[in-house]
């Protein structure tokens, strides 16, 4: 009844729930990592997402046992903490939808927000979501 209710009142809510996983720790991993690149202060997916973003949806459904943890990430010039974060969730759900969208089932992905100090490497990663395929 809960349920009917929320979904009456929230029409556009996803109704698949994600399988029990956490992205603690999958920035430490170093298999089967992918960048998609953003433009500064950018939420939109580009061209430069193509490849990348491809070779992870590949990836993934090659291995329907591997979850998957999509991290949003944003450069230190790209407002304060709160519109940071609020960015690099953005980030992160764009790429889940569009994994979603090439074929990858959406309760398998897990998109998050971190900040700018878990970025792996220097300012194109931190203007990047990181695409993690998690160990079975």
């Amino acid at each position: 009844m809960h349920f009917l209710l929320v979904f009456l009142l929230l029409p556009g809510l996803a109704v698949a729930q994600p399988r029990p996983f956490t992205c603690v720790g999958a920035e430490k991993l170093e298999d089967d990592v992918f960048a998609i690149p953003f433009g500064r202060g950018a939420a939109a997916l580009g061209q430069a997402a193509e490849t990348n973003l491809s070779a992870a949806a590949a990836r993934a459904k090659q291995a329907p046992d591997r979850m998957l943890c999509v991290l949003g990430h944003v450069g230190p010039q790209e407002g304060g903490a709160q519109a940071g974060s609020q960015l690099a969730a953005r980030r992160a759900g764009a790429v889940a939808m569009a994994l979603a969208r090439l074929g990858v089932e959406r309760d398998r992905i897990r998109a998050e927000a971190r900040r700018a100090a878990f970025a792996r490497s220097a300012a194109p990663a931190e203007r990047s979501v990181t695409v993690v395929l998690l160990p079975p």
